[in-house]
């Protein structure tokens, strides 16, 4: 992979524009420029920004919004110097006037168009950026969800492989920072006694759980309208799988990486093609999560209670390779509940023979890789104190490398840098609607029950399968 050394266009020696396009947004301020921040002081990529929504501002205000963000982040010369020279143009990204006189705005070098915006928002801006002329480095960044199902997921890839060619595009995924990546590829593909054991033969299940203690926390605009399904699992979780159950890319090129998680998400399918047995749906009654007092789902302001959007989400599905087959993959998400909960648990089979006499053996080994926080914890079985022919179970852990920047910080790195091995490739994003359609077609026919969990708990049980 190549870092973010310096930002600059390695052909033109020119630092890249950073459109924010949303720049009044909630995404903007929360997320994009405190990480933006953090880049700044650990890596201090060549860059200038520039921000754009349809908001009345002027230089000063954005200046004031960025500095604002950039507060949490120690002050250094690098920051003055983006607050100072960053400027703001109004404009309406869905017209193609607009966007002109945008791109106008920007500087020689790489144009980087960053979509802070609605995903219905995003896909009328590059159609209006199809009628007017991009500069050939020209670089977008999409955040999720890209589409709304498989069909307007390939049909947005090919108005923007119009624009610019796929190594261009950037589809964020910020569950695949750069330390979560390597991390697994370092597990997985530098420890013979891992890698030798992460198959069918060896692995009972694999589950992967985002669950989150937050509510909705003011999102209903979007949230109400996504779910759990399309907000967690379609976006994140199937593309975390593909890391997991990847076959060893031949380098961690952007082009070897993102083949080999394709292949993995082509093989993959809902468990035995049943989505109503495979599926679970749920959303959150009133209750305490810590020490907070959270309302019911449907008394969250912005809801509307006739739409059925689920807080809770969980599928079963299966990877059709010659490693995996039979495997059952758990994908889990839910808001409001008892803990944040963020990890890949493998759950290895059962020895095949304990001789009679050594007792106590009750549960087999499981190793636990940590999303957030980002930890390695394995679970199995030794002798016991006291009598020796009694086993107990410890656990063993160590902290992974979190990496220096938060997860849109890596994102941005790679982005400014010119790297597309974290971003989500067009047919992977074509993928990962067509594992899960046939379960949202299920639940918009009401063939899976919506159920109810009080929230500060633990949600549904868990689905089990044969």
């Amino acid at each position: 992979m190549s870092t973010a050394a310096d930002g600059a266009d390695a052909s033109t020696g020119s630092a890249p524009t950073l459109v924010v396009l949303g720049a009044s947004g909630d995404l903007t301020s929360r997320l994009l420029l405190p990480a933006l921040a953090e880049l700044v002081n650990r890596q201090n990529p060549s860059m200038r920004l520039l921000g754009s929504a349809r908001a009345d501002w002027d230089d000063d205000q954005w200046r004031s919004r960025v500095r604002k963000a950039f507060g949490k982040a120690e002050t250094t010369p690098a920051l003055e110097a983006i607050i100072r020279t960053t400027h703001y143009v109004k404009a309406d990204v869905t017209a193609s006037e607009d966007l002109d006189r945008l791109v106008r705005a920007c500087s020689a070098g790489p144009l980087i168009l960053y979509f802070a915006v609605a995903p219905a928002v995003a896909e009328q801006a590059c159609r209006a950026l199809s009628r007017i002329a991009l500069p050939a480095t020209t670089r977008l960044v999409m955040e999720k969800p890209f589409g709304s199902d498989a069909a307007s997921a390939d049909a947005l890839n090919q108005v923007m492989t119009h624009l610019v060619p796929e190594d261009q595009i950037y589809r964020v995924d910020h569950y695949l920072g750069l330390s979560t990546v390597l991390n697994i590829f370092g597990l997985r593909f530098t420890n013979l006694m891992l890698e030798s054991v992460l198959d069918s033969t060896h692995v009972a299940s694999v589950d992967i759980l985002l669950d989150e203690s937050l509510a909705l926390e003011n999102r209903a605009g979007y949230y109400d309208h996504a779910g759990a399904l399309v907000d967690m699992l379609q976006s994140h979780a199937l593309h975390v799988l593909s890391l997991l159950a990847m076959e060893p890319p031949a380098s961690l090129s952007a082009r070897d990486v993102r083949d080999s998680a394709a292949a993995v998400l082509r093989a993959t399918r809902v468990w035995g093609n049943d989505p109503v047995a495979s599926s679970c749906r749920a959303r959150y009654t009133a209750g305490v999560v810590g020490d907070r007092a959270v309302p019911g789902y449907v008394d969250e302001k912005g809801v509307d209670p006739a739409r059925g959007t689920e807080t809770f989400a969980e599928i079963v599905v299966e990877v059709n390779t010659w490693r995996w087959a039979g495997v059952p993959f758990r994908l889990r998400t839910g808001k409001a509940l008892r803990q944040m909960d963020k990890h890949v648990v493998i759950t290895f089979k059962g020895p095949r023979w304990v001789p009679e006499g050594l007792l106590g053996y009750e549960r087999p080994d499981r190793m636990h890789i940590g999303l957030n926080p980002e930890v390695l914890r394995l679970d199995f079985n030794i002798n016991g104190t006291g009598d020796l022919r009694v086993v107990d179970r410890v656990h063993m852990g160590v902290n992974l490398e979190p990496g220096d920047l938060p997860p849109y910080g890596q994102v941005l790195a790679g982005v400014l840098a010119g790297d597309p091995t974290l971003s989500v490739r067009g047919d992977q994003a074509v993928q990962t609607w067509r594992i899960v359609e046939p379960v949202l077609r299920a639940w918009r026919e009401d063939a899976v029950p919506l159920q109810d969990y009080q929230a500060g708990s633990d949600g549904p049980t868990r689905l089990s399968v044969d």
